[in-house]
Protein backbone atom coordinates (compact mmCIF):
# COMPACT_ATOMS: atom_id res chain seq x y z
CA UNK A 1 0.00 0.00 0.00
CA UNK A 2 1.12 3.63 -0.82
CA UNK A 3 0.14 7.54 -0.52
CA UNK A 4 0.99 8.90 -3.81
CA UNK A 5 3.81 10.87 -1.79
CA UNK A 6 6.84 10.70 -3.89
CA UNK A 7 9.90 10.28 -1.75
CA UNK A 8 12.78 10.82 -4.71
CA UNK A 9 13.00 10.81 -8.57
CA UNK A 10 14.99 7.55 -9.88
CA UNK A 11 16.36 6.86 -12.80
CA UNK A 12 15.76 4.08 -15.54
CA UNK A 13 19.14 2.79 -16.31
CA UNK A 14 17.77 -0.80 -18.49
CA UNK A 15 14.49 -2.01 -19.41
CA UNK A 16 15.02 -5.85 -20.68
CA UNK A 17 12.70 -7.47 -22.32
CA UNK A 18 12.16 -11.03 -21.93
CA UNK A 19 10.96 -13.60 -24.43
CA UNK A 20 7.59 -14.61 -22.49
CA UNK A 21 6.29 -10.74 -23.04
CA UNK A 22 7.32 -9.47 -19.33
CA UNK A 23 10.60 -7.32 -18.76
CA UNK A 24 13.15 -6.48 -16.48
CA UNK A 25 13.20 -2.80 -15.32
CA UNK A 26 16.42 -1.51 -13.49
CA UNK A 27 16.11 2.00 -11.66
CA UNK A 28 18.79 3.96 -9.79
CA UNK A 29 17.07 4.85 -6.70
CA UNK A 30 19.27 5.51 -3.99
CA UNK A 31 16.75 6.53 -1.23
CA UNK A 32 14.48 3.26 -1.73
CA UNK A 33 17.10 0.75 -1.61
CA UNK A 34 18.20 1.92 2.05
CA UNK A 35 16.04 -0.46 3.65
CA UNK A 36 14.93 -2.31 0.76
CA UNK A 37 15.07 -6.30 0.76
CA UNK A 38 14.63 -8.51 -1.50
CA UNK A 39 10.46 -9.23 -2.56
CA UNK A 40 9.65 -5.64 -0.61
CA UNK A 41 7.22 -3.46 -3.01
CA UNK A 42 8.58 0.06 -4.81
CA UNK A 43 6.53 2.09 -7.02
CA UNK A 44 7.84 3.07 -9.71
CA UNK A 45 5.66 5.48 -11.57
CA UNK A 46 2.19 4.61 -9.69
CA UNK A 47 2.85 0.93 -10.17
CA UNK A 48 3.70 -1.78 -7.78
CA UNK A 49 6.81 -3.43 -8.56
CA UNK A 50 8.69 -6.64 -6.21
CA UNK A 51 12.97 -5.64 -5.82
CA UNK A 52 14.30 -9.23 -7.21
CA UNK A 53 17.98 -8.03 -7.17
CA UNK A 54 19.25 -4.68 -5.85
CA UNK A 55 23.03 -2.83 -5.42
CA UNK A 56 24.27 0.18 -3.59
CA UNK A 57 21.62 2.56 -5.44
CA UNK A 58 19.54 0.55 -7.43
CA UNK A 59 17.08 -2.15 -7.25
CA UNK A 60 15.57 -4.02 -10.46
CA UNK A 61 11.89 -5.62 -11.23
CA UNK A 62 10.48 -7.66 -13.08
CA UNK A 63 7.19 -6.33 -14.90
CA UNK A 64 4.77 -8.66 -16.32
CA UNK A 65 3.10 -8.55 -19.73
CA UNK A 66 -0.16 -7.04 -18.40
CA UNK A 67 1.23 -4.83 -16.48
CA UNK A 68 3.33 -3.36 -19.55
CA UNK A 69 0.05 -3.53 -21.12
CA UNK A 70 -1.97 -1.81 -19.08
CA UNK A 71 0.54 0.77 -17.99
CA UNK A 72 3.34 3.36 -19.47
CA UNK A 73 6.10 1.44 -18.11
CA UNK A 74 6.87 -0.31 -21.50
CA UNK A 75 7.43 2.86 -22.97
CA UNK A 76 10.26 4.00 -20.38
CA UNK A 77 13.91 4.59 -22.00
CA UNK A 78 17.52 4.55 -20.33
CA UNK A 79 17.86 7.97 -18.82
CA UNK A 80 13.97 8.45 -17.82
CA UNK A 81 13.18 9.81 -14.74
CA UNK A 82 10.16 8.22 -12.87
CA UNK A 83 8.16 8.99 -9.71
CA UNK A 84 9.72 6.70 -6.73
CA UNK A 85 7.89 5.26 -3.46
CA UNK A 86 8.49 2.88 -0.70
CA UNK A 87 5.52 0.97 0.37
CA UNK A 88 3.76 2.71 3.41
CA UNK A 89 4.97 1.76 6.50
CA UNK A 90 2.54 1.04 9.73
CA UNK A 91 2.23 3.98 12.13
CA UNK A 92 3.28 6.27 8.90
CA UNK A 93 0.99 9.75 8.61
CA UNK A 94 -0.96 9.13 5.63
CA UNK A 95 -0.25 12.62 3.80
CA UNK A 96 -1.99 11.62 0.37
CA UNK A 97 -4.84 8.97 -0.08
CA UNK A 98 -4.77 5.08 -0.26
CA UNK A 99 -2.97 3.74 -3.44
CA UNK A 100 -2.34 0.05 -4.23
CA UNK A 101 0.00 0.86 -7.49
CA UNK A 102 -2.75 -1.47 -9.43
CA UNK A 103 -2.86 0.87 -12.44
CA UNK A 104 -6.34 0.99 -14.42
CA UNK A 105 -4.57 2.36 -17.43
CA UNK A 106 -3.51 5.55 -18.94
CA UNK A 107 -4.29 9.06 -19.41
CA UNK A 108 -2.79 11.48 -22.03
CA UNK A 109 -1.70 14.66 -20.74
CA UNK A 110 -3.91 16.83 -23.62
CA UNK A 111 -2.98 20.69 -22.33
CA UNK A 112 -0.98 22.64 -19.49
CA UNK A 113 -1.78 26.43 -18.28
CA UNK A 114 0.83 28.07 -16.15
CA UNK A 115 -1.53 30.06 -13.02
CA UNK A 116 0.80 32.03 -11.85
CA UNK A 117 2.92 30.16 -9.60
CA UNK A 118 1.12 26.82 -10.10
CA UNK A 119 -0.23 25.11 -13.01
CA UNK A 120 -2.82 23.24 -14.39
CA UNK A 121 -2.95 19.71 -16.14
CA UNK A 122 -5.87 18.57 -18.42
CA UNK A 123 -5.75 14.04 -18.95
CA UNK A 124 -7.53 12.02 -21.11
CA UNK A 125 -9.66 9.90 -19.12
CA UNK A 126 -10.97 6.47 -20.87
CA UNK A 127 -14.15 6.04 -21.07
CA UNK A 128 -13.93 3.45 -18.76
CA UNK A 129 -12.57 5.16 -15.79
CA UNK A 130 -14.98 8.09 -16.43
CA UNK A 131 -17.44 7.19 -14.13
CA UNK A 132 -14.69 7.14 -11.62
CA UNK A 133 -13.20 9.99 -11.05
CA UNK A 134 -15.03 13.01 -9.50
CA UNK A 135 -14.76 16.33 -8.94
CA UNK A 136 -12.63 16.89 -5.67
CA UNK A 137 -11.87 13.61 -5.31
CA UNK A 138 -8.84 11.53 -5.70
CA UNK A 139 -6.20 10.14 -8.05
CA UNK A 140 -3.36 8.65 -8.81
CA UNK A 141 -1.32 10.02 -11.35
CA UNK A 142 2.30 8.59 -12.34
CA UNK A 143 2.19 7.80 -8.85
CA UNK A 144 1.18 11.19 -7.18
CA UNK A 145 -1.77 11.37 -5.05
CA UNK A 146 -3.59 14.60 -6.70
CA UNK A 147 -6.94 16.04 -6.32
CA UNK A 148 -9.22 16.42 -9.34
CA UNK A 149 -9.94 20.04 -9.65
CA UNK A 150 -12.28 19.51 -12.42
CA UNK A 151 -13.51 16.71 -14.82
CA UNK A 152 -15.79 16.46 -18.19
CA UNK A 153 -19.65 16.06 -17.69
CA UNK A 154 -21.14 12.69 -17.65
CA UNK A 155 -21.60 11.79 -21.17
CA UNK A 156 -19.01 13.90 -22.78
CA UNK A 157 -18.13 13.03 -26.08
CA UNK A 158 -14.10 12.90 -25.33
CA UNK A 159 -13.50 12.52 -21.15
CA UNK A 160 -11.04 14.59 -19.39
CA UNK A 161 -10.30 15.72 -16.01
CA UNK A 162 -8.05 18.31 -14.44
CA UNK A 163 -5.55 18.79 -11.86
CA UNK A 164 -4.23 22.00 -10.11
CA UNK A 165 -0.18 21.12 -9.20
CA UNK A 166 1.72 23.68 -6.47
CA UNK A 167 5.32 24.53 -7.00
CA UNK A 168 6.20 21.62 -4.48
CA UNK A 169 4.68 19.26 -6.82
CA UNK A 170 6.15 20.18 -9.98
CA UNK A 171 9.44 20.14 -8.97
CA UNK A 172 10.04 17.21 -7.05
CA UNK A 173 8.05 14.77 -8.79
CA UNK A 174 7.90 13.93 -12.63
CA UNK A 175 4.62 16.18 -13.53
CA UNK A 176 6.47 18.90 -13.98
CA UNK A 177 8.31 18.12 -16.97
CA UNK A 178 5.74 16.37 -18.66
CA UNK A 179 4.93 17.82 -22.64
CA UNK A 180 1.55 17.44 -24.30
CA UNK A 181 1.20 14.32 -25.67
CA UNK A 182 3.05 12.39 -22.77
CA UNK A 183 1.34 8.97 -21.41
CA UNK A 184 0.75 8.88 -17.79
CA UNK A 185 -0.28 5.91 -15.22
CA UNK A 186 -3.49 6.19 -13.57
CA UNK A 187 -5.06 4.62 -10.83
CA UNK A 188 -8.37 5.32 -9.52
CA UNK A 189 -10.18 5.73 -6.20
CA UNK A 190 -10.30 2.23 -4.70
CA UNK A 191 -13.36 3.22 -2.62
CA UNK A 192 -14.87 4.07 -6.02
CA UNK A 193 -13.58 0.93 -7.80
CA UNK A 194 -15.55 -1.00 -5.49
CA UNK A 195 -19.27 1.04 -5.32
CA UNK A 196 -18.92 0.55 -9.00
CA UNK A 197 -18.62 -3.37 -8.80
CA UNK A 198 -21.56 -3.37 -6.34
CA UNK A 199 -23.47 -1.41 -8.52
CA UNK A 200 -22.64 -3.93 -11.51
CA UNK A 201 -24.15 -6.61 -9.18
CA UNK A 202 -27.19 -4.94 -8.27
CA UNK A 203 -26.33 -4.26 -4.90
CA UNK A 204 -26.29 -1.07 -2.33
CA UNK A 205 -23.73 -1.41 0.29
CA UNK A 206 -26.64 -2.23 2.75
CA UNK A 207 -27.14 -5.43 0.69
CA UNK A 208 -23.37 -6.44 1.75
CA UNK A 209 -23.29 -8.72 4.78
CA UNK A 210 -22.23 -7.62 7.62
CA UNK A 211 -18.88 -8.63 9.24
CA UNK A 212 -19.54 -10.74 12.86
CA UNK A 213 -16.40 -10.69 14.89
CA UNK A 214 -18.35 -12.75 17.22
CA UNK A 215 -19.02 -15.82 14.94
CA UNK A 216 -15.71 -15.72 11.94
CA UNK A 217 -12.39 -16.69 12.29
CA UNK A 218 -13.27 -18.61 15.88
CA UNK A 219 -13.79 -15.69 17.40
CA UNK A 220 -15.72 -15.65 20.70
Amino acid sequence: MFTGIIEELGQVTSLVPSADGSARLTVQASLAVTDARHGDSIAIGGVCLTVVDQGADWFAADVMGQTLAVSALGRLAVGDRVNVERALQSGARLGGHMVQGHVDGTATLLSQADQGSWRVLRFSLPADLAPLVVDKGSIAVAGVSLTVSSVSAPGAESAWFEVSLIPETLAATTLGALEVGDPVNLETDVLARHVQRLVAFGLSASDVPAFDAGTEGGAS
